[in-house]
């Protein structure tokens, strides 16, 4: 499980086949997870001044690969005891969004980011959502678009800095949200998601 909070901005030292070997600070081990511009990857080599992760041909349809270079977000899984920052992120990428717009307001960025309109339902204005591994918070949402609102230390400290319109990035949709939408959708017609099946589920969170 991770947070959605960048710990380094890390650099690609190669990416070859299906193995990306990534130079950090972080000293990695064998076996860790860690989100790569909020893919969830496995550590299966460990060098002097690196770490290499496996990305299969199937992660690598799936992700926005062409951001798999010179700079990525990691953030390694969160540990027993840590600090909880951010919110509840898996890892697990839904879907490329595509960057319509970043309006410049003086303290502050509007993105706009386009979706396919299935994914919609998961994103809900003022819940969360995760960005090539970012926690950021909804502001408005539309038909097939959605709007985030990135403070400068934010634009200024992570990868946002390099997006500019038609970038493709990585997107995890809230938890919460594809859990609920999924048993609704899954109910029996006879048999209505209640009050105190939503109340145990929010529980958990």
């Amino acid at each position: 499980m991770f947070t959605g909070l960048i710990r380094e901005i890390a650099t690609v030292k190669s990416f070859a086949g299906s193995k990306l070997c990534i130079r950090s600070k972080y000293k990695a081990g064998i076996g860790d997870s860690i989100a790569v511009n909020g893919a969830c990857l496995t550590v299966v080599e460990v060098l002097s001044d690196s770490f290499c992760v496996e990305l299969s041909p199937e992660s690598q349809k799936l992700l926005a690969i062409e951001n798999y270079k010179n700079e990525v977000h990691i953030e390694p899984a969160m540990a027993m005891g840590d600090r909880f920052e951010g919110h509840i992120v898996q890892g697990h990428v839904d879907t490329i969004g595509v960057i319509k717009e970043i309006k410049n307001n003086g303290n502050s960025y509007d993105v706009f980011v386009e979706v396919e309109s299935k994914f919609i339902p998961y994103i809900i204005p003022k819940g969360s959502i995760t960005i090539d591994g970012v926690s950021l918070t909804v502001n408005e949402v539309f038909e097939d678009s959605f709007r985030l609102t990135i403070i400068p230390h934010t634009m200024k400290e992570t990868l946002f800095k390099n997006y500019k319109k038609g970038s493709r990035v990585n997107i995890e949709t809230d938890m919460f949200a594809r859990y609920v939408a999924h048993i609704i959708k899954h109910q029996n017609k006879t048999n209505t998601l209640s009050w105190q099946q939503v109340d145990s589920i929010a529980s958990l969170y």
